[in-house]
């Protein structure tokens, strides 16, 4: 039987993924976990690896389309195998030029037949739209000829937008990103606790556990992984979300909140309650790196069930962090920074910390809250249990 490629849903809010760059081509012999095709949505840019091995036939979307979560784009034939009949006549819904939409109407059966653009990066795309500029029209001084951003800023009269007061470059990342965190700030009724802890155990926690095999690079943020692991263990409600009057739990996946060029993006340690620290660590350094590469693959971007936005090595002492909905709560950390604080009727140097977390109220009451982050304090002051 064929198997489909279809276009993931990477949050259960998304609603459509654009088509990038189409890696192999119809016709072209794949094996299964061979990347396929590059898609963007609101979260990151993602590679579709081939479900099976087999023949890449039936591309019903070209690069540019804007396809709905779970739409088939594709279909993976086996050895002599060919595309079924379609089972009905009515097309499925892509939003795309007329070009794709006649590819579509033809149905699943059908070979697409694809004018072949010029070879040129999403940002030269984006950029070109946004001053009106035939890719056609232009030479590209990239691999094998292909358009940079650069060659587009030139034949904009060499201005990047912004630099003229016009506006600056915004993709569907950073798009999605600022309509989502308006829709948590206006409709997501959000609170914020904050308690400053003091870090010196978390420090001396660090400082022994890199000595050990797999840690050598661990970084707070790993430590605070671990650490809120085991708080969300003993209060699952932080972990629930709201969904059509209901609360609905889910288990401990924690993201981490990543700044990129096209806006920010949350891969995710998945149950990391039951992860070692030295797993957490190589997880997290994994994701960042391909979160900055562009390289995250769908299920590096799902499941998250808590987010951690960690600004202290921006010199920020504390913020209040929008809540990642249709998660219930995210934690906004800051630097650690000496402090003079009274201890047993003395003033001593103390490393300090803040620890603000934003709850949605209609999971997680006051109550609740304060209760998450008094375990959560407790734990950052005295890791004893957690330290391995």
């Amino acid at each position: 039987m064929p198997v489909e490629v279809l276009m993931p849903a990477l949050g259960m809010a998304q609603d459509t993924g654009t088509v990038l760059r189409w890696i192999k081509a119809d016709g072209d012999t794949v094996t299964k976990g061979e990347p396929l095709v590059e898609v963007e949505t609101d979260k990151v840019t993602v590679e579709i690896e081939a479900p099976a091995d087999g023949t890449l036939a039936a591309i019903t979307a070209r690069e540019g389309a804007v396809v709905p979560v779970g739409t088939g784009i594709a279909l993976v034939l086996a050895q002599e195998e060919e595309p079924l009949a379609p089972a009905t006549t009515e097309p499925p819904v892509v939003k795309d030029d007329a070009a794709a939409a006649v590819a579509v109407a033809a149905g699943p059966g059908a070979r697409l037949s694809r004018p072949r653009r010029r070879p040129a990066s999403p940002k030269a795309r984006r950029l070109a739209a946004a001053h009106g500029i035939d890719l056609e029209s232009l030479s590209g001084s990239g691999p094998d000829g292909a358009l940079v951003a650069a060659d587009v800023e030139a034949a904009a009269g060499n201005a990047t937008p912004g630099s003229d007061g016009s506006g600056f470059d915004v993709g569907t990342v950073w798009r999605t990103m600022a309509e989502r965190t308006q829709h948590a700030w206006q409709e997501v009724p959000q609170f914020v606790l904050s308690r400053e802890v003091d870090a010196g155990r978390l420090e001396s926690w660090r400082e022994v556990a890199r000595r050990r095999p797999g840690c050598e690079e661990l970084s707070v943020t790993d430590l605070l992984v671990k650490v809120c692991a085991e708080a969300l263990r003993r209060h699952p409600r932080v972990t629930a979300s709201w969904r059509e009057g209901a609360i609905v739990g889910g288990g401990v996946s924690i993201g981490i909140a990543v700044a990129i060029d096209d806006g920010l993006v949350v891969p995710v340690v998945h149950h990391a309650d039951a992860q070692p620290l030295a797993a957490i660590s190589a997880r997290r350094r994994e994701v960042v790196e391909a979160a900055r590469a562009r390289t995250l693959r769908p299920q590096d971007v799902q499941g998250g069930t808590f987010t951690i936005s960690n600004l202290g090595m921006h010199g920020v002492d504390a913020f209040q962090a929008i809540v990642n909905a249709p998660q219930a709560a995210i934690l906004a950390v800051g630097r650690i920074l000496e402090k003079p604080v009274a201890s047993k009727g003395e003033v001593v140097v103390r490393p300090m910390l803040m620890l603000t977390v934003s709850f949605d109220h209609r999971v997680v009451d006051g109550a609740r809250g304060a209760e998450f982050l008094d375990t959560l304090a407790a734990l950052v002051e005295e890791p004893a249990g957690l330290v391995e």
